[in-house]
């Protein structure tokens, strides 16, 4: 069970006024786990660490499913969600971060969503997610890259705890008897860069910090399109990936 200090911390995150910041970037997000379940079909859909309900906002909007159910720590969180009014949302409620408060099988797909980087007991949390559904779609950044060492500060006042690799993600998934069924990797998009630059850091908006931002996003996509999934999934500033309950009995030693 989390913390009150830890509930609180998010509570706090919830009442800053940075709503259109987190659209921007739920909107990719969202566009992700669409992509990763095309060939699924589902009708109770759980978003687990939901936030301010960003993510489930435009899946609600795209008919993703016709029941949307959210879980998510803080009660600021909660009371966002509901704000929305969103017409396929069933329940939106708080949980203690691990135990998922549903029978099991309750849903087609859960998803997690920047979400397992903060998990201190990431392994009891997916555990939790395979009792309740049959299908698992898992969005992580992928902070573990050059120059890591450097950012660790960033990277732990954002709350990330954990890290991952696309590699270390699927080691992950399947040690815990999950089939990968599809994955993606995505940089962030340049609108999202531009946000970021122009109006969270405040630097000036001009010529050349624009083209320069476009170019670095194209010159990146077309050489990993060139060079393959490796090249991808080193410039790639996020990692998403569906699975599914494996037939494999997990045996641990």
């Amino acid at each position: 069970m989390l913390s009150e200090e830890v509930k609180t911390a998010y509570d706090n995150f919830y009442t800053n006024n940075d709503v259109a910041w987190r659209m921007l970037g739920a909107k990719y997000k969202a566009q992700n786990v669409v992509t990763v379940c095309k060939d699924l079909d589902p009708k109770k859909v759980l978003e687990v660490g939901a936030g301010d309900g960003s993510i489930l906002h435009f899946l609600n909007e795209w008919n993703f499913a016709p029941e949307l159910y959210a879980l998510e720590i803080a009660q600021s969180g909660v009371d966002l969600i509901n704000e929305r009014k969103l017409n396929k949302l069933v329940s939106a409620n708080t949980f203690d971060g691990y135990k998922i408060p549903f029978a099991d099988d309750t849903f087609d797909l859960v998803i997690l969503a920047h979400v397992l980087e903060h998990v201190e007991h990431e392994r009891v949390l997916i555990r939790e997610l395979k009792r309740v559904a049959k299908y698992i779609v898992i969005e992580v950044p992928k902070d573990y890259r050059f120059g890591v060492d450097k950012r660790m500060k960033h990277f732990l006042d954002y709350g990330h705890i954990n890290m991952y690799t696309p590699t270390s993600l699927r080691f992950l998934l399947q040690s815990e008897g999950l089939e990968i069924l599809a994955d993606k990797v995505s940089m962030t998009a340049p609108e999202t860069v531009k946000f970021n630059e122009f109006i969270n850091r405040k630097r000036p908006n001009n010529f050349a910090t624009n083209l320069k931002i476009e170019l670095e996003y194209r010159i990146k996509f077309t050489l990993g399109k060139m060079l393959g999934t490796k090249k991808q999934e080193q410039f790639a500033n996020a990692y998403t990936v569906l699975t599914k309950k494996s037939d494999q009995t997990l045996q641990i030693f």
